[in-house]
């Protein structure tokens, strides 16, 4: 028996979703459908299969190695997908992973052995669509992200994601009376007491070298721009990105034009969103070259093409925010010297709302 998250779960449903519909619709940067535009799906690979819906006689024919070994009608995937929708709802109160034994059942019919995409696919999702207003057809894929279980994570954390700073003003007293501190809420209050004993940061280093050259393919700066979203979200509790963005406008540390910091703050996330990672050589191109599919509460599923880019990383600055994990795992939020000087470090995630 399967047992999966609701995160996975709903993978599998936007599989099911989109197989009954024959189409993907587009979404505006709200989240919602544009009843206008959407793309044709041609069909979807998945462990070997090729699905190709039919909406002129509302079939899907099932594919294996070029050979046709089933067709099923396009109302049997409608009725599995709603089943499926309604049995994550169902099960997955206070639960991690949970079977559904229904889904189970119709994944293995059609010769799918799990709701989610193995991982040795890159993409969540490859689908071959017809782009209606040019007429090019080509297989993309896509990245799936679920608004039906927890929020889950942009930019994952790790010691690659950690940015040293330099802390002024502190005396030897202040810093082990601040790294004394263990309450349950210690990063909040280290950053307060920092700023109480009139220190303040500076930013110094990335620590990762792979990280920060992957931050400047997107800008030479953007390692600056970086550490000041850190400092806005560690020193001021800022924690939304949209607000990240107002705010480092304002303060201007590069005294650039004012939308150069909301730019390249768009770009990191759509990077981090389509093949970005911190611990990887990254070349600059998108790993999920289709873009993102969302499933939402309602049950719609919806895409950012990457032909509607500007939506896309509309949504992404509305929907994510500055999180802070383990400080313990990740080595962070503690005041140490070098010579004369005091640093601490800072660690970069980036989770959705």
């Amino acid at each position: 028996m399967i047992k999966v998250n609701k995160g996975e779960w709903s993978e599998g449903y936007a599989f099911l979703k989109l197989l009954a519909d024959g189409k993907l619709y587009a979404a505006d940067e709200n989240k919602e459908r544009m009843q206008d535009k959407y793309f044709p799906i041609i069909r979807i690979l998945r462990e070997g299969h090729e699905y190709l819906p039919n909406t002129s006689n509302a079939n899907v024919d099932i594919y294996l190695n070029d050979v046709k070994i089933q067709t099923l009608p396009m109302a049997d995937f409608k009725t599995a997908a709603h089943d499926m929708f309604i049995d994550i709802g169902r099960l997955a109160k206070g639960k991690g992973s949970f079977a559904i034994p229904d889904a189970e059942t119709f994944f293995q019919k059609i010769g799918a052995t799990t709701p989610k995409a193995p991982s040795t696919e890159k993409a969540d999702l490859n689908v071959e669509i017809h782009d209606v207003q040019t007429g090019f057809q080509n297989i993309v894929g896509f990245s799936i992200k679920s608004d039906l279980g927890a929020a889950p994570t942009l930019l994952n954390p790790g010691r690659t994601t950690n940015f040293t700073f330099e802390v002024a003003g502190l005396s030897p007293s202040d810093i082990a009376e601040i790294n004394a501190i263990d309450s349950t809420r210690k990063i909040i209050d280290k950053m307060d007491a920092i700023n109480a004993a009139g220190g303040e940061l500076f930013f110094h280093s990335t620590d990762n070298e792979i990280f920060e050259e992957n931050l400047m393919m997107i800008d030479s700066q953007m390692p600056v721009i970086v550490a000041e979203m850190l400092k806005g979200f560690y020193c001021r509790r800022t924690k939304e990105c949209t607000l990240l963005a107002d705010e480092i406008a304002s303060i201007n540390p590069l005294r650039r034009r004012k939308d150069f910091y909301l730019h390249n703050i768009k770009e990191l996330l759509c990077a981090s969103a389509l093949g970005l990672k911190p611990a990887t050589e990254w070349d600059g191109d998108d790993e999920a070259n289709g873009g993102y599919i969302i499933v939402k509460t309602d049950g719609d599923v919806v895409a950012y093409h990457i032909a509607n880019r500007k939506f896309f990383k509309e949504y992404l600055l509305r929907e994510t925010r500055l999180d802070s994990p383990s400080t313990s795992r990740y080595g962070y939020c503690e005041l140490y010297s070098e010579g004369d000087k005091t640093f601490i470090k800072l660690n970069l995630q980036i989770r959705f709302c």
